[in-house]
């Protein structure tokens, strides 16, 4: 792509509030010098916001604060003008009922402090997995200069001699406690060794992965993914980005010249290849529908659909986020991917270079962390895409994830009406249950929980893990961590809340998962399923009043990014009227 930058110098935005010399302009400039700034600050140079995440409520972002003062060494150095305000801070890890619900809240929050306030250009700096989106967001609706910093990946964990991947081995663990194969005590004991460090997940977990699509779709500096949260090079990241964007502004370079649907193509193809989260699928397509890029759910599986996952990274995997940075990190996957002619090499970077320029040069430093395709960890990666009578508008399975065993199965259906009635019924030596069920929940996707929360990877039944038993087909319209791995279509569209198809399956019915087919279908007549379907009511809460009113009312479903129908495809950063 050939970007045309802008002319320099010129009147930037900010000059709305600072450049002149009525009421207006000295209220704007008087109330900021109440912070000891020099008058030389407001002579137009670019006003950078730096919008922070950080919050100890989030401890993936917990370190930020110092990412922060890293930036704006960079951003005075370039000649800019550094602003930092705090953003709603999204933190999956104890934001209740799930971080998800409040991604479109921070992405509003974003937007509007950054339409609202007089910003030439922004630094996100993002970190646990709803913060990048929700930034993304919330800056490609506004659509000035902006660039990403990840706070990186914690160092590995290590327990008994073992990688602990965080997540990851949350659900090994908890699974073998129900199994009688590890102690309570071990299983305390392990709790340190998962979090030993600052940072995000240490795993290919939705926070690295969209960390990875961050860098693909060119919206941070190259190597930004990988570097890890307490290594020096992650502040040299900030520092140079602080750097960056003050050119940015200059250039007038933005997310819309850069997220384009090329770009899009780009990372959809990336995730298959780093065995990515299927999060990643929801997120990108709320991305691209702030951008105006008509993604679906379509293009992943077909665009993602014979990608080798060549990133041998938990949970798919073996290795953690510390050796795929040793090894060389995001840019010698899009090299490969490259290479092979599966990326567009023109895609333009906020460095202001092409995709394929950023990475030409990169070097792979261990072939067992990151393969060559003809020794692939999966030959067919990517984010399958299932359609049937029981997901019209799709659902999604993690190959990479799953037992090759069960990606064509067929099992009788145990139903459970949401996560209440599954931890309630579970854990009963009584529940008619084998393991060639087929385990369903209802009344958890966007609008049913509400927020469409982490609960898909439904742990299996104490007796089918004393068996030896680790993975079953699990069906259900909720996600699960990108930590999490096995057999689990998750974003069954519609969901049951909305009266679709899952909403009406009974316990016994016969349903046939066929991966390979892309096929999800429940083995009922189609005049059966309408007479279910006409004779539904609604079982789920709807809330009252509040942000989780306007949630319920406006999200729209996951096959479709579950962001609300009103911020879609709405752009444009525009000055606000002063007030004074």
């Amino acid at each position: 792509m050939v970007f045309k930058p802008a002319k320099w110098p010129r009147k930037l935005r900010s000059a709305e509030w600072f450049g002149g010399t009525s009421r207006d302009h000295i209220y704007h400039r008087s109330w900021m010098k109440n912070q000891g700034l020099p008058d030389d600050l407001f002579d137009g140079r670019p006003v950078i916001g730096i919008c922070n995440t950080w919050s100890q409520l989030t401890p993936c972002n917990a370190h930020l604060r110092d990412l922060a003062e890293r930036v704006k060494h960079g951003i005075y150095e370039a000649g800019g003008f550094p602003v930092e305000f705090p953003v709603f801070s999204t933190g999956e890890s104890t934001l209740r009922p799930t971080a998800m619900m409040f991604r479109n809240l921070a992405s509003m929050d974003v937007e509007e402090a950054i339409r609202g306030t007089p910003l030439d250009g922004v630094v996100l700096l993002v970190g646990c997995d709803k913060t990048t989106p929700s930034l993304l967001m919330g800056a490609a609706s506004v659509d000035l200069p902006a660039i990403v910093v990840t706070g990186g990946p914690m160092l590995n964990g290590w327990f008994q001699g073992e990688r602990v991947g965080s997540g990851t081995h949350l659900w090994k663990f908890s699974e073998a406690i129900k199994a009688g194969e590890m102690t309570q005590e071990d299983f305390l004991e392990a709790e340190v060794a998962m979090s030993r460090s600052p940072g995000t997940c240490n795993t290919m977990g939705t926070a690295s992965s969209m960390a990875s699509m961050t860098e693909i779709l060119g919206m941070a500096l190259s190597g930004n993914a990988a570097i890890p949260a307490v290594d020096s090079r992650r502040r040299v990241m900030a520092h140079l980005s602080g750097r960056r964007i003050v050119q940015m502004v200059k250039d007038d370079l933005k997310p819309s010249d850069i997220m384009t649907r090329e770009a899009f193509e780009n990372a959809i193809r990336t995730n298959g290849a780093i065995g990515g989260s299927t999060n990643a699928v929801i997120h990108l397509l709320a991305i691209a529908g702030r951008v105006g890029v008509d993604i679906t759910l379509d293009d992943w599986d077909r665009l993602g659909r014979d990608i080798p996952t060549i990133v041998n990274l938990m949970p798919s995997g073996e290795y953690l986020m510390e050796e795929f940075f040793y090894a060389g990190g995001l840019p010698v996957v899009i090299r490969q991917l490259a290479e092979a002619g599966l990326l567009h090499k023109d895609t333009l970077t906020v460095s202001g270079e092409t995709i394929w320029d950023q990475v030409k040069n990169a070097t792979n430093w261990n072939e067992d962390v990151i393969r060559t395709a003809d020794n692939a960890l999966t030959d067919q990666g990517g984010i399958a895409v299932l359609k049937g009578n029981l997901a019209p508008k799709g659902a999604v399975l993690k190959p990479s994830a799953a037992s090759p065993h069960l990606l064509q199965h067929r099992g009788r259906a145990v139903v459970f009406e949401d996560i209440d009635d599954y931890k309630a019924r579970i854990n009963d030596e009584d529940l008619d249950i084998d393991e060639t069920c087929i385990m369903v929940m209802k009344n958890c996707g966007p609008k049913g929980y509400p927020g469409l929360s982490e609960v898909g990877n439904m742990g299996l039944p104490p007796k089918i893990l004393k068996k030896g038993i680790t993975d079953m087909v699990r069906i259900s319209d909720a996600r699960m961590s990108g930590t999490a791995y096995g057999t689990v279509v998750l974003h069954t569209s519609p969901e049951a809340a909305a009266g679709g198809p899952l909403a009406v399956v009974r316990d016994g019915d016969m349903i046939e998962l066929d991966v390979p087919a892309r096929k999800l279908r429940l083995e009922i007549s189609d005049s059966e399923l309408e007479q279910r379907l006409a004779t539904w009511t609604p079982t789920h809460d709807v809330p009252e009043s509040g942000y989780a009113r306007l949630f319920h009312d406006h999200v729209q479903g996951a096959d479709t990014g579950a962001d609300f129908d009103f911020l879609i495809g709405c752009r444009g950063s525009g000055v606000p009227k002063d007030s004074h």
